[in-house]
């Protein structure tokens, strides 16, 4: 792909973006997201392998059915109250098409299946954009239309989310199908809270992000995909597969870092709510994504391989780590202190 193709399609992304979450109308914020899905495509669809052509394809059918679902529920608010105002959806109907469009565009249980398969036929660079990125526009509007949604439909779709992100991404090989199964369990952190306190789903995304981020650029300089591979990193670069473990363990929300610090806000809301039983739920089933996480930690930097593992061995290159990774590795495991000031 030519430098000028990826500026416009960059460019495009950002503006798609900046359109959706800047706009109080039905129309502009569908638009956005329209303009987010085609420039996004040809980023899947980059290598010409019939893997990713297929990604591309899944990922266009789903997100044109998500928008037309989207269109159709502001259409009928508009039809029945005379409001195209995104932030004035008052209709039930409307409310219920408008929750499971969302969860079609963001991956949340059951709308799901889409997105393991799409992330793993993306290069490493295109799935974080999936993971992060393009999820923002649709949380942003979760976030407007919250006041409105089923506070019960939503925290059955969120438990369904943690259990299936964390059972389905048990048996993987993959890493990337292991972050999409991590990303749908985070889903569910999100879309529970989403009813009582907004502003601790944003939170939740905006350190999700960090970390996601931090995750997909170590494993894209040290070219890996598959946990067969993750485990002859170690005698290559062994800072950066220290960080990742660090950044994983953050990912997972174990308490000294900062993907602690949502979790924990987050069942201290639900039980100032008195969902104590939904909070316990969650949590218990979070553990069960605490399981792959460990076992990529594990890959990553406790085994050494006994014997040789059925890849193509890599050459011994010692580069710099980029600063960005630093920067970011630091942010997701070390902001937990700062945890007063977002109180």
């Amino acid at each position: 792909m030519t430098p000028q193709a990826k500026l416009i399609f960059t460019s495009s992304l950002i503006l798609g973006t900046t359109i959706t979450i800047s706009s109080n109308h039905w129309i502009t914020a569908w638009a956005g997201l329209e303009i987010n899905t085609l420039a996004i495509l040809p980023l899947i669809a980059k290598s010409h392998h019939p893997r990713a052509i297929e990604a591309a394809t899944k990922y266009f059918l789903t997100q044109a059915t998500a928008s037309a679902l989207l269109l159709f529920s502001a259409m009928m608010n508009a039809w029945y109250t005379g409001q195209w105002d995104i932030t004035q959806l008052t209709h039930p109907t409307a409310c219920l098409i408008l929750t499971s469009a969302l969860a079609m565009k963001l991956g949340l249980a059951p709308f799901h299946f889409w997105f393991p398969e799409v992330l793993q036929g993306s290069p490493l660079t295109t799935a974080l954009l999936l993971s992060t990125l393009m999820k923002f526009p649709p949380m942003t509007l979760l976030f407007m239309t919250s006041p409105s949604l089923n506070p019960t439909l939503l925290t059955y779709m969120a438990i369904l989310s943690t259990a299936l992100g964390g059972w389905m991404g048990l048996n993987q090989t993959q890493i990337r199908k292991i972050l999409a199964f991590s990303s749908i369990s985070h889903l569910g952190w999100m879309a529970i809270i989403v009813s009582y306190h907004p502003k601790l789903t944003l939170l939740n995304f905006y350190l999700y992000s960090l970390i996601t981020a931090t995750v997909f650029l170590t494993l894209n300089t040290i070219k890996t995909s598959k946990l067969s591979t993750l485990m002859t990193t170690w005698t290559k670069t062994p800072a950066l597969s220290t960080m990742l473990l660090l950044t994983l363990l953050s990912l997972a929300g174990l308490p000294p870092f900062t993907g602690f610090l949502p979790k924990w806000l987050i069942i201290q809301e639900l039980t100032k709510q008195s969902m104590a039983p939904a909070a316990t739920m969650i949590s218990l089933l979070s553990l069960l994504s605490l399981f792959f996480y460990l076992r990529l930690a594990y890959c990553a930097t406790i085994t050494l391989p006994p014997h040789t593992t059925n890849h193509m061995k890599q050459w011994h290159a010692s580069k710099p780590t980029p600063s960005a990774i630093a920067i970011l590795t630091t942010t997701s495991t070390m902001l937990l202190p700062i945890s007063p000031l977002i109180l």
